[in-house]
């Protein structure tokens, strides 16, 4: 088994960072991520949580020798969990890959949260144990690596791609005037209409209040009670 650690700071207040998580996307770097469908959603009332369950489809080459490995598949799919959390101020995402995972299982766990030194900024921590399964030790050792790396490379990736996403949604919301409802509009796909069924039933519960605001302050105000992939890795 191997691990991959990691950890970033986003120059953006936590809600505007979680907003922006469920747009991330399609997007110009994260290309090898070809399709995302939410299977499940449900929230707490009482514990001001939202939980999601999603499935990730990604696409992207692979070595020579590996596809020997696993038959050249080259299409995978990950189950991705993620909650909320309202009152700890938390956006946790657990994932692990479901194709070929008897041969190669990665489990991945992202958090995002406040940092508590500066709230116009979030904490980003990613983390991932990669285990390889053959009777031979040297190709588990060759597959563990291989995947470390590519999981690396996937990650640096994933930050800089999010990074562009909230940028730009940093600028339509200075635009508008408006933190989360009427920018969905702007992105005209399918993912898009998913996760604005989420947004909706959120707001529903009066979980963000929209109002006018600088785009590095949150334009977004919690209750006074509160005080806010293959994850970046996809």
């Amino acid at each position: 088994m191997k691990l991959f650690e990691s950890e970033h700071y986003f120059n953006y207040p936590w809600d505007q960072v979680t907003a922006a998580n469920w747009q991330k996307y399609p997007n110009e770097l994260s290309t090898h991520v070809v399709s995302v469908d939410i299977l499940n959603r449900s929230i707490d009332v009482d514990n001001k949580t939202l939980r999601t369950e999603r499935l990730i489809g990604c696409k992207q080459a692979i070595p020579n020798w590996l596809s020997f490995i696993v038959g050249g598949q080259k299409l995978s799919y990950v189950r991705e969990v993620s909650e909320v959390d309202l009152i700890n101020n938390t956006l946790v995402l657990k994932s692990h890959n479901l194709t070929m995972n008897h041969i190669l299982l990665v489990n991945e766990t992202v958090i995002y949260k406040p940092d508590p030194q500066l709230k116009s900024r979030t904490i980003f921590t990613q983390s991932a144990e990669i285990t390889a399964y053959a009777a031979i030790t040297r190709i588990c050792d060759k597959l563990e690596e291989w995947s470390v790396e590519r999981f690396g490379q996937n990650a640096k990736t994933g930050k800089l791609a999010f990074e562009g996403v909230l940028d730009t949604l940093s600028t339509k919301w200075e635009e508008s005037g408006v933190f989360v409802s009427d920018v969905l509009k702007d992105f005209n796909n399918d993912l898009t209409e998913k996760t604005s069924d989420v947004l909706s039933e959120v707001s529903k519960l009066g979980l963000f209040k929209l109002n006018s605001s600088s785009s590095n302050s949150s334009s977004s105000t919690l209750p006074s009670s509160v005080s806010s992939s293959p994850s970046s890795s996809h």
